[in-house]
């Protein structure tokens, strides 16, 4: 039974058949032949002193590639003259070098089959310079990419999903492809059967994804958190667990929160991805509202308490005056009455700093105003004590008992 042969080894055999012509073309005897028939004399000249001709296709694809670049340089510079960025003057500087290398490569190419050197050294010399054409044009591709990347990057509105943060990610994605065209342009070009490495990075992918799982749900969980980007580097964060702290970095494995007592914590981005965090520095600003609550004695002036806690509020540093500070008043409580301060400050790292100055202001203005605040009171009741021999009776006795 005859089967069909795979798509990959067509591909490999045409592009090896097309080597193989470019190599085995003598186009040295036609060479003389396209020139006016003043020159051929010239022509025999030069091919009858040995290593001459080759010397003078390397100068003149020297001077050819020179004079390409400068006309590309100079068409595509007076089509962007008129823009108003500088990305097209970037893409036109990157092209410069592929450019001329592609060029003067090619005269290379036509000057080694001009040392008559044997068919598997030509062949040999052949897909080197191949090959270097192949990876110049790979590095102007990483910088293209790059530029492109960047460029969309700035418009926001447009496209989203790539951001300043989002950008090491995409840029990451986009070199694995362009190395991967690029490995796969050398396999052909050195005869190299892609199906094979194909199958074996397949079995290889299926054994790392297994033996990998949880260091492949960090990448996973760091790609999500880069491209939903509910947190940034130097935002105050709080855990699902309890921690709070500052992010330090965001990696694709891990992400680093420095806690208020200077230790670094490391979180995997898995747990960071499917887990509840509160981030401080979210929302429309990053300005921060922090709660001082207090009690007051029933019987107090709850008037004069708003007024006295508001101007506590308005002379204590790092309390913003825009929003202005607001006092509410929660319920009645046990022993109380229950208010609370409220106060914007510029960053939550103040937080702690503000709250201890706020409780020291509080407790001092209530003093000096004659404020009362309260704790609890538990009055016990004894109505008989049990008689014992010696000890005096006491009945009907009070016995406070006060809780701080």
């Amino acid at each position: 039974m005859n089967l069909p042969t795979p798509t990959f080894f067509l591909q490999t055999e045409k592009n090896q058949q097309a080597l193989s012509m470019l190599t085995e073309w003598n186009w040295m005897s036609h060479a003389r032949d396209w020139l006016p028939e003043n020159w051929q004399g010239w022509w025999d000249a030069i091919q009858s002193i040995p290593g001459l001709a080759p010397l003078l296709l390397v100068g003149i694809g020297w001077l050819f590639a020179i004079l390409t670049q400068w006309l590309v340089s100079r068409s595509l510079g007076s089509l962007t003259r008129h823009t108003r960025t500088q990305v097209d003057d970037k893409i036109i500087a990157i092209l410069k070098r592929p450019i001329f290398s592609s060029v003067f490569l090619f005269f290379a190419a036509l000057a080694s089959k001009s040392l008559n050197m044997p068919d598997s050294a030509e062949q040999i010399v052949l897909k080197i310079l191949l090959s270097l054409v192949i990876l110049i044009w790979t590095g102007a591709a990483f910088g293209l990419l790059h530029i492109l990347l960047e460029t969309l990057s700035r418009y926001r509105h447009k496209y989203r999903i790539i951001t300043r943060k989002t950008l090491p990610l995409f840029e990451l994605v986009g070199k694995i492809i362009v190395v991967a065209v690029s490995a796969y342009a050398l396999m052909l070009v050195w005869g190299i059967n892609p199906t094979a490495w194909l199958a074996s990075a397949g079995i290889i992918g299926m054994a790392v994804g297994f033996a990998a799982k949880d260091s492949l749900a960090n990448l996973f969980g760091g790609i999500f958190v880069i491209a939903d980007a509910p947190y940034k580097v130097g935002d105050f964060v709080q855990l699902g667990s309890g921690e709070r702290g500052m992010v330090t970095q965001i990696g694709l494995r891990s992400t680093r929160i420095l806690s208020r007592d200077d230790i670094e914590i490391t979180v995997p981005n898995a747990i960071m991805a499917n887990s509840k965090i509160i981030n401080e520095n979210g929302g429309r600003w990053e300005k921060e509202r922090i709660r001082a609550k207090v009690g007051v004695a029933y019987g107090s002036d709850v008037d004069q308490v708003c007024e006295v806690l508001l101007d506590i509020a308005h002379h204590t540093d790092g309390i913003c005056e825009s929003p202005e500070p607001r006092v509410r008043m929660r319920g009645f409580g046990e022993s109380s009455l229950d208010f609370e301060l409220l106060g914007w400050i510029s960053e939550p790292v103040l937080r702690g700093r503000i709250l201890h100055s706020l409780y020291m202001n509080i407790y001092k203005r209530f003093g000096a105003e004659g404020i009362e605040i309260p704790y609890a009171k538990r009055d016990i009741y004894i109505k008989e004590m049990p008689t014992t021999p010696g000890i005096p009776t006491m009945a009907n006795t009070t016995i406070d008992s006060h809780k701080p």
